[in-house]
């Protein structure tokens, strides 16, 4: 499953890293591709969309989206 999400506060590459890391302690298999320009994350993943929105939440990306 590929979901999309548009995370507000994503400037840099510290951000980045933060969301993967967010992301890869959900699915440590998860693949993320993260747009800093459009401030987009993308995960590859079976796991549910809910728990990568509760991780980056909890990491102070909240999602802009609601899915």
């Amino acid at each position: 499953m590929r979901e999309r999400f548009d995370v507000r506060g994503m400037p840099c590459g510290h951000c980045v890293r933060a969301v993967t890391a967010a992301v890869v302690r959900v699915d440590e298999r998860a693949r993320v591709e993260c747009d800093l320009a459009s401030r987009r994350v993308r995960i590859a993943s079976a796991r549910e969309r809910a728990e990568f929105a509760a991780a980056l939440a909890a990491e102070g990306y909240a999602p802009a989206d609601p899915g």
